[in-house]
């Protein structure tokens, strides 16, 4: 038998190991692309209306999970993200006794990605939106745009390049806030092609759109003017429909609960937003003329910021092609929470004569929009019902999958986007951290989903966040909204959109899942609380 029949795949992993490491796929380079008060259901290949050609084609040429889970907030799912850990366990949530949530800090061994990709030869980038503890740099990245002002898409008053002010951007000097980020993600990604070519690289794209206030190019929010003018509970069943037909979000659609709004009382931004502006998802046809008219322009501000982004994610796709990096680049996509029902006004203000989506103003989606993002689920940012914490998540890597279009059914989570990561780059989390080991991760790799549509084992997800508390258990999920809200008991295997409570059927598995939910938080705080100073005042 000569060589070259011997090396068949046994022989050539024995016999001929340079062949069978030639016949690996090379790793990756990855980009993550996260967007901020996206819902479940407003990309075009999750069953929206808005046009969303680039995220529709990466779906096509993809994976589309349909199961796929944040921390129902920005700030915990940051840190999610890039520490693979629940923001709880790294006290980037909120834990009683120790300083924690969005001023809190990481323990020292709870390391971002790009410390992790570093020891392959990685270099990593951050474009956008940070509400990291930290700064980028001092996290791992070599190159940071990080845009901190929250408040303004035209003309932001906080951001930094490379950890260093930047002046701020004025209303009318065409900066918008998804431009500029992928402006920079693609600078990195040029410099990347001419000067570091022989590395791998990690981009973390963090969009702030379409998060409060929405704001949006004229030209672009014209195209969407009168497309919301059928009101959200028309357009909700319209979504559903489609969403049925690909085969997304579960059995059936949730009924629009009228008397949830906003999850913080602002009275004061009412009254500054006029008469016109709704805190309730009310019935669409009992809306005045005036209130549909202005409600449905709120929406159009919100669908062309989706529709910009989209486009700048083009661009940065488009860049990716020239520099022969597209084929083995790992694209994962997905939003930080769901849309949001809040209502407030903060920044510059709001001018009611202002044009909807210019930069003097100040306008929410509000809960009855939000209900249509989230299609078809209930609630919305903040609470841990499906609304608020189910995301869209499309992979593509054409080196790495060989499946086109296809549905992912597991259950996932933002913990476990690290040790995907870390798989298909063969990096490794650090066993200890200054004399002391690293505590074990929650998170599981995805990537034996990439394959083929197969469930990856895990014990349980868990949520908590502002009183709002969830965990799920294979197709069993136990949840409550607000500290002193009774739990509730839901099979998502046939109930996704949480319609029957099933509570007083089944005390036994009620109690079950509550008592492990119990158990989990004590030592997810237990894990915060270790070598960290006590808080001091509120948390």
């Amino acid at each position: 038998m000569t060589l070259p029949t011997r090396c068949g795949l046994l022989a050539a992993l024995l016999l001929c190991p340079a062949a069978a490491r030639a016949a690996e796929p090379a790793k990756p380079n990855v980009l993550i692309v996260l967007t901020d008060d996206m819902g479940f259901s407003d990309a075009g290949c999750y069953g929206g209306e808005i046009s969303t050609p680039n995220l529709d084609a990466l779906a096509a040429n993809g994976l589309r999970f349909t199961q796929f889970y944040n921390t129902g907030r920005c700030w915990p799912s940051r840190a999610s993200i890039l520490t693979g850990y629940y923001a709880q366990q790294v006290r980037r949530d909120a834990v009683p006794g120790v300083k924690s949530g969005a001023q809190g800090v990481r323990p020292a061994w709870a390391r971002l990605l790009p410390d992790l990709l570093r020891a392959q030869g990685y270099r990593s980038y951050h474009s956008g939106k940070w509400h990291v503890d930290g700064k980028p740099l001092g996290g791992g990245f070599d190159r940071s745009y990080s845009l901190n002002d929250h408040d303004r898409h035209f003309g932001p008053k906080q951001h930094t390049e490379d950890d260093k002010p930047v002046p701020p951007a004025a209303p009318g000097d065409g900066y918008y806030s998804s431009t500029a980020i992928a402006d920079h993600a693609i600078k990195c990604l040029k410099e990347h092609a001419e000067k570091h070519a022989d590395k791998r690289f990690f981009e973390y794209l963090a969009f702030t759109a379409p998060h409060f206030p929405v704001q949006a190019p004229a030209e672009d929010v014209a195209k969407y003017r009168k497309l919301y003018l059928d009101g959200w509970d028309a357009l909700r069943d319209v979504r559903w429909k489609r969403l049925q037909e690909l085969k997304l979000g579960g059995g059936s659609l949730s009924p629009i609960e009228r008397e949830v709004g906003p999850p913080y009382p602002f009275p004061d931004a009412i009254k500054k937003l006029g008469p016109n502006e709704l805190n309730r998802p009310l019935v669409w046809k009992d809306l005045t003329a005036e209130q549909r008219e202005f409600q449905a322009g709120k929406m159009a501000v919100h669908a062309a910021m989706v529709d910009r982004l989209d486009r700048e994610i083009g661009r940065v796709i488009a860049q990716l092609r020239a520099m022969n990096a597209l084929d083995n680049t790992l694209i994962m996509f997905l939003s930080d929470n769901g849309a949001t029902a809040e209502i407030m006004v903060r920044g510059d203000g709001h001018d009611p004569a202002a044009e909807p989506g210019s930069a003097a103003t100040f306008l929410s989606i509000g809960p009855g929009w939000a209900s249509l993002c989230n299609t078809p689920f209930r609630r919305h940012k903040s609470w841990v019902h499906e609304g608020g914490i189910s995301t869209p998540l499309i992979v593509s890597w054409p080196k790495g999958i060989s499946a086109k279009g296809e549905l992912r059914h597991t259950p996932g989570h933002l913990i476990d986007i690290v040790p995907t990561v870390l798989e298909v780059t063969g990096a490794k989390r650090f066993e200890a951290w200054e004399g002391q080991p690293v505590p074990a991760a929650p998170g599981k790799s995805l990537a034996p989903a990439f394959a083929k549509d197969v469930t990856v084992a895990r014990d349980s997800l868990w949520w908590q966040h502002e009183g709002n508390r969830a965990l799920r258990v294979g197709d069993w999920k136990v949840v409550a909204a607000g500290k002193d809200a009774a739990w509730e008991l839901y099979d998502l295997g046939t109930d996704r959109s949480e319609t029957k409570n099933l509570a007083a059927d089944k005390p036994e598995k009620l109690r079950e899942l509550v008592d492990r939910w119990t158990k989990e938080t004590e030592a997810y705080a237990a894990l915060a609380k270790k070598d960290a100073p006590p808080a001091k005042g509120k948390e």
